[in-house]
C-alpha cells in the first residue's frame, strides 16, 4: 500500500500499549474480535460448522494452513501466475506445486484443472481478486471452482486478502457455495498495516482446530496490542478505506 495506517488506528495502538497489552493473547486471539469478524462474514456466508481465529498475517495462514493439510508427497494446485510465496510454502510442508497455466486472460481453464486432478492432490490454492494480475473473477467462475472441488474432494483454500480491493463486481467468495473452503483474509493491504502483521481464517471447524494448535507452537498469536480496536476506529479504517480507493 502507498497510503499510512489511519491515524485513529495508530493512535488506538498506542493506546493498546500504554494500557499494557502487551503480552500473549489466547492463541486463537482475542473475543471480541472474533465475534466482530464473525458477525460480519456470517451475512454472506453460512457459519455453521466452520471456526475462526486470528493469525499472524494472512501468510502466518497460509503456512498454518499447508502444514496441517499436505503430507509428503500430496500434490496443490496452484493457478499461474501465482504469488511468489505459494510454490516454496507447499515445498516446505512437503508438498509438490503443480501449475494450471491461466495465460493470457487469467481465467481458470476448468479443463487444464481437471486434467491435473490426480488422487494425490490435497488443495487447491485460490487468490481472488489475484495478485499480481488483479483477476477477479466472476461468480460463476468462483461458483464452478468451489463445485469442482466439492465434487472431487478436495480443500480449496481462498487467499482473500485483496478482499476489499474490488471496483466494478463484489468480491464472490467459494465459502458460499462449499463448506470445506479455507478463507484467508487481514488486514495488511487494505489499512496499509503490513508490519502489523494481523490477519484471520475461517474454515471447518475441524481444520481451524489443528492450525490453532499449530499456531501455539509456532506464532504463539497475533502481535498483542494490534488487535485492540474500537468500533470507532473500525467505522474510521472503512471510511479511509473508500477514499483511498
Amino acid at each position: 500500500p502507498d497510503f499510512d495506517v489511519p491515524e485513529k488506528a495508530r493512535k488506538a495502538l498506542k493506546h493498546a500499549v500504554d494500557e499494557g497489552r502487551n503480552y500473549y493473547t489466547l492463541t486463537q486471539g482475542i473475543p471480541q474480535l472474533r465475534e466482530k469478524l464473525v458477525a460480519k462474514i456470517c451475512q454472506n456466508i453460512p457459519m455453521e460448522n466452520r471456526e475462526l481465529f486470528i493469525t499472524s498475517g494472512t501468510s502466518g495462514g497460509l503456512v498454518l494452513a499447508l502444514c496441517c493439510v499436505v503430507n509428503p508427497g500430496d500434490e496443490v494446485i496452484i493457478f499461474d501466475p501465482f504469488f511468489v510465496m505459494y510454490p516454496h510454502l507447499v515445498r516446505l510442508a512437503g508438498g509438490i506445486p503443480v501449475m494450471v497455466d491461466t495465460y493470457p486472460d487469467f481465467e481458470i481453464p476448468f479443463e487444464k484443472l481437471l486434467a491435473s486432478i490426480t488422487p494425490k492432490k490435497k488443495a487447491i490454492l485460490f487468490n481472488n481478486p489475484g495478485n499480481p494480475t488483479g483477476k477477479l473473477y466472476s461468480a460463476e467462475t468462483v461458483k464452478k471452482l468451489a463445485e469442482i472441488a466439492k465434487t472431487k474432494n478436495i480443500l480449496l483454500i481462498s487467499d482473500e486478502v485483496y478482499s476489499l480491493f474490488t471496483y466494478d463486481d463484489d468480491l464472490h467468495s467459494p465459502a458460499t457455495h462449499n463448506s470445506n473452503v479455507l478463507v484467508l483474509d487481514g488486514f495488511s493491504k487494505s489499512y496499509g498495516m503490513t508490519g502489523w502483521r494481523m490477519g484471520f481464517a475461517h474454515g471447518p471447524s475441524r481444520l481451524i482446530q489443528e492450525m490453532i494448535k499449530l499456531q501455539q507452537f509456532t506464532f504463539v498469536c497475533a502481535p498483542s496490542m494490534v488487535q485492540w480496536r474500537s468500533d470507532e476506529h473500525t467505522s474510521e479504517l472503512q471510511s479511509r478505506l473508500h477514499l483511498v480507493c
